[in-house]
């Protein structure tokens, strides 16, 4: 347990000076591939057994096999046993084998994939890209910076929607991103942290409700909800005590506020959690009605709209998730201390 607490604060130090080295293989990465590949093989195994004789007419005079929604949900159920099982046993078989040659290359390995695990660094990174654009007034490459961390579409969005898109972001992957995997790695260790990473890859990769994925990546979407419902609650209420020490150009109050008014307002469970911190915290409204794969997706607003979202709020925006991240480690650090005295007085 010692081993374990020592690599976890090592790992998010090496996170929040190093981010994510551009030039290095990260395991996200891996994961992304073999959810990838995995999609393509059940895609194509699926697509020859669908022609069976009941085509449907596409309407431009030829016709395709008839959509089987049952058959994609068990593909997509198997896609996620899969990806959830080769994550966390990838990751245990290279901790046990390193703390078996000696505890400090087990030490060392751990830090490094908490490390990986986190991506508070990347986020700020990522986002400051879009604000520094935005400063210089290049909306074209503001787009394409936020197009990068976005699900939505973005060649029309102007610099407010721009810079909303941003903070939208930095607020709700402070849990996706910060909060959550460090939780799960902090109960369970990189293997946990990874296992939630898998699930967290896959939504982002086809937990789309399109044309698309609707059924196939259905099993990914809920679990995701499922394994985000608590850490984003806890993520809330984490940034909402971040506002209230950060200084004067965050509001506790207006947080608290809008967050019990507003955080159910969101087709996710989870999204509007940290959002609605977000907004009542710099005193701006976000969300309302986007533009995804050329289809807009009605959504409410969350927050009120006291002034204009500014470029400036991106940086705040990140500099609530950085406090928000200290406070996490910090918390989570006394608890696994405390637990590790209990068990050590047994």
């Amino acid at each position: 347990m010692g081993y374990h607490i020592i690599a976890f604060f090592t790992g998010f130090l090496l996170d929040m000076i190093l981010g994510d080295p551009y030039f290095l293989p990260h395991p996200v990465r891996l994961i992304g591939s073999l959810i990838t590949k995995t999609e393509k093989y059940f895609r194509g195994k699926y697509l020859r057994n669908s022609g069976s004789g009941q085509n449907r007419n596409t309407g431009a005079g030829q016709t395709q096999p008839e959509r089987n929604g049952e058959k994609e949900l068990r593909l997509g159920i198997w896609l996620v046993v899969i990806v959830t099982f080769a994550a966390p046993v990838t990751a245990a078989s290279v901790l046990l084998l390193a703390y078996l040659l000696h505890p400090l290359a087990g030490v060392a390995a751990e830090a490094v994939m908490t490390y990986q695990i986190l991506a508070a660094k990347c986020l700020k990174v990522e986002s400051m890209k879009v604000y520094r654009c935005l400063k210089n007034s290049d909306l074209q490459g503001a787009r394409k910076a936020v197009s990068m961390i976005v699900g939505r579409d973005t060649e029309c969005l102007d610099g407010e929607g721009i810079a909303r898109a941003a903070i939208e972001t930095v607020a709700e992957n402070t849990s996706d991103g910060v909060i959550a995997p460090m939780l799960y790695t902090a109960v369970g260790g990189p293997v946990l942290g990874f296992w939630y990473k898998a699930v967290n890859t896959l939504d982002s990769m086809v937990g789309y409700k399109n044309e698309k994925y609707l059924y196939f990546g259905r099993a990914a979407a809920r679990l995701d909800d499922g394994v985000n419902y608590i850490p984003a609650r806890i993520s809330a209420y984490l940034m909402i005590l971040a506002a209230c020490i950060g200084g004067k150009r965050f509001s506790g109050k207006w947080a608290l506020s809008i967050y019990r008014r507003d955080n159910r307002k969101h087709a996710s469970p989870n999204s509007a959690q940290t959002e609605s911190v977000c907004a009542g915290a710099l005193g701006i409204r976000l969300a309302g009605d986007a533009s995804y794969f050329g289809k807009v997706v009605k959504k409410p607003y969350i927050g009120d709209d006291l002034r204009k979202v500014e470029f400036e709020d991106i940086r705040f925006a990140n500099r609530l998730m950085y406090l928000t991240a200290w406070l996490g480690e910090i918390i989570f650090l006394l608890f696994m201390v405390l637990v590790w005295r209990l068990f050590a007085g047994v």
